[in-house]
């Protein structure tokens, strides 16, 4: 599994994302891979993906299949992340 964060590093919300990343990492052993919406990957990935809300957290199994999608403001629970990562 895959677990990506799309977001746009100058927002407001960039330093929760970046910490939320650290914490997971730290805590429960799941690294997120933050994208930028501001490089040409980061913009393909929420098109191909029709991500509409940032911040975006996602799950993605190898076959590039989005298993698990959160978006917006409120960051979802570490333990869930990690459930999915660990699956």
């Amino acid at each position: 599994m895959r677990i990506v964060a799309l977001y746009h590093p100058s927002s407001e919300w960039a330093r929760d994302v970046e910490t939320y990343a650290r914490d997971i990492e730290r805590t429960q052993g799941v690294r997120v891979e933050l994208v930028s919406l501001e490089t040409r990957d980061g913009a393909a990935m929420a098109s191909l993906y029709d991500i509409m809300r940032f911040p975006a957290m996602m799950v993605i199994k190898e076959d590039g299949q989005m298993q698990q999608l959160w978006q917006g403001e409120q960051l979802p629970l570490m333990s869930e992340v990690a459930g999915f990562a660990h699956a």
